[in-house]
């Protein structure tokens, strides 16, 4: 068994020793039938994965850069423990920035990415020297003005560079493809006069100097991945060359790297994304580069689990289904687009023990007032019964942290996990985000505006 193998296997069993705790602790109770678990030990695994991955293929001493794409799994804790990992942040909205302020990230190792900046974003992110990656010629227009605005003299603070769309193609998730011929994201680079448009705005602006380019997520084959990296790395190249002089100098390759949710397998690795990368464009790693990463999904979704008691079971057209608290409003894209967004489903008892027996093909249903709020429609489980537990698994990134206020149901509480320590005999648990309450929902449905209406 190999290093990566044996590292899921402990990760799983990490788990199932996590929920039968979070079972007998009573974090798990009649009054939070639903909580979300993080496997702390796993993200600290997989940040240094992501490290070590980059730290083979590129030269010694070459700027390297991991920021977490926030808009994964956007919780303060998270990205502060990313923070002691050596992870920056990566941010698409003011909202995103301030949760990795309050991460304590600081500017330098913070990028701002977003189609839609307003003026005021752009002008907070270059004084306070977070890097920025204009989104358009607009955009650029936009950063222009404030460049001459600025005191004579000053230089910029910020690392600024263009995004470009390499336009590649896409992958089996229509949706997540931002590499299309008509991707809303980045300068078009096929389209007609966009290279020469591109190769110009840096001519003409020596404080241009990084390039940016994201072509991965969720269904987009690594060698499609690859051959984007590759072309953004031969445009800072063409680039370097009619400037004369070496002025792009970093590459923003994005992130993006998929996730297997079909078993507990870590695949595809960070190392063998690397190892790719490097031999599609050897030259963005010969260290006259520094590079940055935008890798999200990857980083989170294997170490969350959403843990939830099954209220009550029943029959229908001859098929066992098993209602829980789970559903739509934790797992959006799962309900909304099952075959793209399948999600693994493990079977505990009342105990919170794996569950045994003989498979029988059944639904697990959410709570919503619809009939599609389903997390796993038709599948082969041993037979849940009233009051035993169901974890959806992979779902630290993209799930519980965007909750959907379908029915007003509440937000699960988040919950970190790490093994015992000296002096606890289970695993130890720290609150992550305390469970949403009544009032808090009543507050953010205009409660305290209540009779705003009737004095129109």
């Amino acid at each position: 068994m190999s290093s990566v193998e044996d590292a899921d296997v402990t990760r799983a069993a990490r788990r199932d020793d996590a929920v039968r705790a979070a079972v007998e602790q009573g974090i798990l109770a009649p009054d939070r039938p639903v909580v979300a678990l993080l496997d702390v030990t796993g993200i600290r695994a997989s940040a240094a994965a992501l490290h070590a991955a980059f730290d083979a293929v590129t030269a010694p001493g070459t700027p390297v850069l991991h920021a977490f794409a926030v808009k994964a799994t956007p919780l303060v804790p998270v990205l502060r423990l990313l923070r002691e990992e050596g992870i920056g942040a990566e941010v698409a909205s003011p909202g995103e920035l301030a949760l990795a302020t309050a991460a304590r990230i600081p500017p330098g190792r913070t990028v701002l990415d977003s189609p839609a900046k307003t003026p005021a974003e752009l002008r907070r992110a270059l004084a306070l020297g977070i890097a920025v990656n204009a989104d358009s010629r607009q955009e650029l227009d936009r950063i222009d003005a404030l460049v001459r605005s600025a005191a004579p003299g000053s230089p910029i603070a910020s690392p600024v560079g263009i995004r470009v769309n390499p336009q590649v193609g896409e992958g089996s998730i229509e949706a997540l493809s931002t590499a299309t011929a008509t991707s809303k994201f980045g300068v078009a680079l096929r389209d007609e006069g966009a290279r020469d448009w591109i190769v110009r705005a840096y001519a003409d602006r020596p404080w241009l100097t990084r390039l940016h380019a994201h072509s991965g997520s969720q269904g987009m084959p690594l060698a499609l991945m690859a051959r984007g990296v590759a072309e953004t790395y031969a445009l800072a190249e063409e680039i370097n060359r009619h400037v004369g002089r070496h002025q792009v100098d970093t590459v923003d390759i994005g992130g993006g790297l998929p996730v297997d949710f079909g078993s507990d397998a870590t695949a595809p690795t960070y190392a063998q994304y690397a190892r790719l990368l490097a031999e599609a464009a050897p030259g963005l790693f010969d260290g006259r580069y520094g590079l940055v990463t935008e890798f999200g999904r990857s980083l989170l979704a294997k170490h969350g689990t959403v843990l939830t008691r099954v209220e009550y079971t029943k029959s229908a057209g001859g098929r066992a289904v098993a209602v829980t608290h789970a559903g739509v409003q934790v797992a959006t894209r799962t309900v909304y687009v099952p075959g793209a967004w399948p999600l693994r489903i493990a079977a505990y008892d009342a105990q919170g023990r794996p569950k045994t027996g003989p498979d029988v093909v059944q639904d697990v249903a959410g709570p919503a007032c619809f009939a599609g709020d389903l997390l796993a429609e038709g599948r082969p489980l041993p037979l849940l019964e009233q009051g035993d537990h169901v974890a959806a698994l992979d779902t630290g990134a993209y799930c519980f942290a965007h909750h959907y206020a379908y029915n007003s149901l509440a937000r699960p509480g988040v919950y970190g996990f790490a093994p015992a320590g000296a002096n606890t005999a289970g695993p130890r648990f720290a609150v992550v985000r305390e469970p949403q309450t009544l009032a808090e929902i009543v507050a953010e449905s205009g409660g305290p505006h209540t009779g705003a209406l009737t004095t129109l």
